[in-house]
């Protein structure tokens, strides 16, 4: 495997934008070294990765980070009704996902991995440093040339998260990973969609955008919920084909994004009125207070 020309080229044919950001994790993961991206979630981090596996023919194993995420669920574990007829063997263990990834030479990918438990992170460790991992009454299991251990975290999400030591931190190649632009995400919309509808897909990414800046919340919306106002829309059209536009894209705003912010403590708003005054601006904010047109 080499990160060349040709093989980037081949794998960017799958990810919107991100040029930069895939050029450094397939440079980091063809030198053999593992990546933690740390950003906000529906940042394409999942999607760079499974590009990446599926051009080299490797598995894409997923677990995610959180208090069950156990070392025992992470490594695998003796099946019980076997150890109760045979004893223990290295025939009756279940392999976990960390084991699965070693011996198929797979990417181990960790979704929010400040949310596993510190004794897990501890046992992740020895398969960084050696490649390998101790599993009792089994033995030590190598790991194939190609397995990869990846993570994401959210850095603006506190809640049920622990700190990540600086042991962890050590381990890891980490990547910043922010929002794309406006284009690249409505380029998303468009693919995930099938929607057509040019206007549409540029409300819907305007609206959700508009969420991540407004002073009252402290959680914006990631593409996801673009993606789902745009779907919804869509729908809603369908269903209703006298309604007026402005209001489609509003009643699809109000479900794909009020469970996808968070109001800020300090506030008294709730989301559906955030989301109201982000389409009352979105709409209405020509001068005179006249209602935009729509254009297509």
């Amino acid at each position: 495997m080499s990160a060349s020309t040709e093989a980037r080229a081949a794998i960017a044919e799958a990810v919107v934008g991100r040029e930069r950001e895939l050029t450094l994790v397939l440079a980091a993961v063809a030198a053999g070294r593992d990546v933690l991206l740390e950003g906000p979630p529906g940042t394409s981090k999942s999607t760079m990765l499974r590009a990446i596996t599926e051009h080299w023919g490797v598995p894409f194993v997923l677990v995610e980070g959180n208090a069950e995420l156990t070392p025992a669920r992470l490594v695998g574990h003796h099946n019980p009704a076997r150890v109760l007829a045979e004893d223990y063997s290295a025939e009756n263990f279940v392999p976990g996902p960390l084991v699965e990834a070693m011996r198929t030479g797979g990417f181990l990918y960790i979704e929010e991995l400040n949310r596993a438990p510190e004794d897990t992170l501890n046992v992740l460790l020895g398969a960084l440093a050696e490649r390998a991992v101790t599993v009792p009454r089994v033995g030590t299991l190598r790991a194939e040339s190609t397995f990869r251990v990846l993570a994401s975290m959210n850095p603006f999400d506190n809640v049920g998260t622990a700190r990540i030591s600086d042991s962890v931190y050590d381990r890891w190649n980490r990547l910043a990973v922010g929002y794309q632009s406006a284009a690249e995400e409505t380029d998303i919309v468009a693919r995930r969609t099938g929607s057509t509808d040019a206007t549409l897909n540029a409300d819907g990414v305007a609206l959700t955008r508009a969420t991540r800046t407004h002073p009252e919340l402290r959680r914006g919306s990631s593409v996801r919920g673009a993606i789902d106002l745009v779907a919804i829309a869509l729908e809603l059209a369908k269903i209703t084909p006298d309604a007026d536009h402005t209001q489609v894209v509003l009643d699809a705003a109000l479900l794909a994004l009020s469970a996808r912010v968070g109001v800020d403590e300090a506030s008294d708003a709730t989301p559906e009125q955030v989301i109201t005054e982000i389409w009352e601006n979105h709409f209405f904010s020509a001068p005179g207070g006249q209602r935009r047109v729509r254009t297509a």
